[in-house]
């Protein structure tokens, strides 16, 4: 695909950046001509994907529910690049099982990556762009925060408290040149290759558009409100889900 997004000299940091959706958006960026930050708790596939010779691309192997190791890498993106314009949110995992069958740890690792995480990266990011006078942060939200899933109550929660959130967060910062935005991604991602061929027939039928999206149509989504020219939109969720949401 070609990307035609400019982002030479600007700093882009990505969590979940090392497979899926997540790797999509960060090469969109590093061909684009930002300088990456890629931040994913999967060490072997990160250096795998990411090797230390790749141009302008700098790697983090954390969790991001750490706040901690966060708080830290994000300290040392922001000194080395001298400062961090846009950050994206799409780290997550899944520990799907009915409400009566989910143990308190399903329910709180969920919550912690996808809610703890958007939050812990969101908070250290803010004083770094407000002190630029500018930035963009994009948070990967699902159609299952706004509808449900049977057997993801933790899914559901979470991301649906990330809307929450990123209503928030864009009302706190729009004084500061900063934007909060959303996707609503609907994506080949290794959680639909997992389904059944009967269970994928039956979801992709009910997409207008009559297929999942190649996760980097999802990249272009979040370059869209990763541009400059954006400036005027925050606090939107944006469904890129072939209408699945209508």
């Amino acid at each position: 695909m070609s990307i035609s997004f400019d982002f030479t000299g600007r700093t882009a940091l990505v969590t979940g950046g090392a497979q899926g959706i997540g790797f999509e958006i960060a090469s969109m960026f590093q061909r684009a001509g930002a300088r990456v930050a890629v931040l994913d708790r999967d060490e072997a596939v990160l250096g795998e994907v990411w090797p230390d010779t790749t141009e302008n691309v700098t790697t983090y192997a954390l969790d991001v529910s750490d706040t901690a190791a966060v708080d830290a890498a994000i300290g040392d993106i922001a000194h080395g690049a001298g400062g961090i314009e846009i950050a994206v949110n799409n780290a997550g995992i899944t520990r799907d099982t009915v409400v009566w069958k989910m143990t308190d740890e399903q329910w709180t690792d969920v919550l912690a990556v996808h809610l703890g995480g958007t939050f812990a990266v969101t908070r250290a990011v803010v004083p770094v762009m407000r002190a630029a006078g500018y930035g963009r942060i994009i948070n990967v939200t699902s159609y299952t925060g706004m509808h449900g899933a049977i057997g993801q109550a933790n899914y559901a929660a979470a991301k649906g408290g990330i809307i929450a959130f990123t209503k928030t967060t864009a009302k706190e910062t729009a004084g500061f040149g900063i934007t909060v935005n959303a996707i609503s991604p609907n994506a080949e991602t290794a959680m639909v290759a997992a389904v059944s061929k009967e269970r994928l027939a039956e979801m992709t039928a009910t997409v207008p558009l009559g297929r999942f999206a190649k996760p980097s149509e999802m990249a272009t989504a979040v370059g869209y409100l990763a541009a400059e020219e954006s400036a005027y939109v925050t606090g939107v969720v944006l469904p890129v889900d072939g209408g699945l949401a209508m």
